[in-house]
């Protein structure tokens, strides 16, 4: 698929797209809803109600991609799709709860911090309800009796990224931690560390993501105060963005004095890349998340299969950078990638 794919999808999940693209092709399609996940659907199926709890902040156009491939599983399966998210461990917990308490079909959840969202996720298994992890919590997943998972290694996806910075000739990277807490983003810059080895160090910094402003001005100070870091390594796109505005701040040009990689992609990552300010993404397809644990979950109600066969079903991590950059453009502007 791209020129540096990293890791390939399991044959689990081309048998996936492979019934998901039979059952749309089968009807001509229909026309997409409202938007909601509300469907009306292509298949002639009973009416589900599925879960999607995630752990997204509010205008993270990430989830948004995710909760777009939820929707449009959705739309194509007849499902009523029901998306909450907080990014506060407790609160997500509680948005699981609510889910078992009004007794849905399925649910499909992230585990950033699985030792607070795995029990209740249990619960749900417990209860008879279908329940599948995506994103985060790849490593914890089978503890809590979940019958499949969808995302990236997150250890693995960061090794990637400092062998690729290793071979860039990094010295000194930031890897920047925007959630305190999410173990995903820990394991992310860990293997960022393990991947570049002794050829150069790795500083993490944390930051609240969900301020973005604070985010730019942080890395800003940071560049100013230490002139040997020559990579910034993003762990989400906004960050990366606001990152190469911080290193213009701090008199340091994005893609010369110090270089940006950043992990996941959205529409406005295309020109940040085609210009050299972002030198490249890993991207983990959280459109393809979103999309396949709701129909996982569709596919367990029709007949009871595990879609993975309760393996991890892998979306990513592959390279986007200038090379393929045009690939994706269409992908990206049209919310899939």
């Amino acid at each position: 698929m791209f020129k540096k794919t990293l890791k390939t999808a399991t044959a689990a999940t081309a048998a996936l797209l492979a019934v998901t693209l039979a059952a749309c092709s089968s009807t001509g399609g229909a026309p997409r809803g409202n938007g909601d996940g509300s469907g009306g659907g292509t298949v002639d199926t009973p009416r589900y109600v599925v879960s999607m709890v995630s752990h997204g902040a509010p205008g993270d156009t990430f989830w948004d991609l995710v909760r777009k491939g939820a929707e449009d599983a959705a739309q194509k399966d007849n499902i009523e799709l029901r998306y909450s998210a907080d990014p506060q461990a407790p609160n997500q917990a509680a948005l699981v709860q609510n889910a078992i308490d009004s007794n849905v079909d399925g649910i499909a959840v992230t585990m950033p911090n699985a030792s607070a969202i795995g029990p209740v996720a249990q619960k749900a298994v417990n209860a008879g309800i279908p329940v599948v992890g995506l994103n985060a919590g790849m490593e914890q997943y089978e503890k809590y009796g979940l019958t499949g998972f969808f995302g990236q290694e997150e250890g693995v996806a960061g090794q990637k990224a400092g062998e690729r910075l290793n071979d860039e000739g990094a010295k000194k990277v930031l890897c920047v931690i925007h959630e305190q807490g999410n173990q995903s983003q820990e394991d992310r810059c860990a293997g960022v560390k393990k991947g570049l080895g002794g050829a150069g160090s790795v500083e993490t910094l944390y930051v609240n993501g969900q301020e973005l402003t604070s985010v730019q001005s942080t890395i800003k100070a940071k560049l100013a105060q230490d002139s040997s870091i020559d990579w910034i390594m993003s762990l989400v796109t906004p960050v990366g963005l606001v990152a190469a505005q911080a290193a213009e701040e701090a008199g340091r040009n994005p893609g010369e004095d110090v270089k940006i990689g950043t992990f996941d992609t959205n529409a406005e990552l295309v020109p940040a890349i085609k210009s050299g300010d972002i030198s490249f993404a890993v991207d983990q397809q959280p459109y393809l998340q979103g999309y396949l644990a709701v129909d996982s979950l569709w596919l367990a109600k029709r007949n009871g299969t595990t879609v993975g066969g309760g393996r991890p079903v892998y979306s990513g991590p592959s390279f986007v950078d200038a090379d393929n950059i045009d690939t994706i453009a269409d992908a990206a502007k049209d919310g899939l990638r």
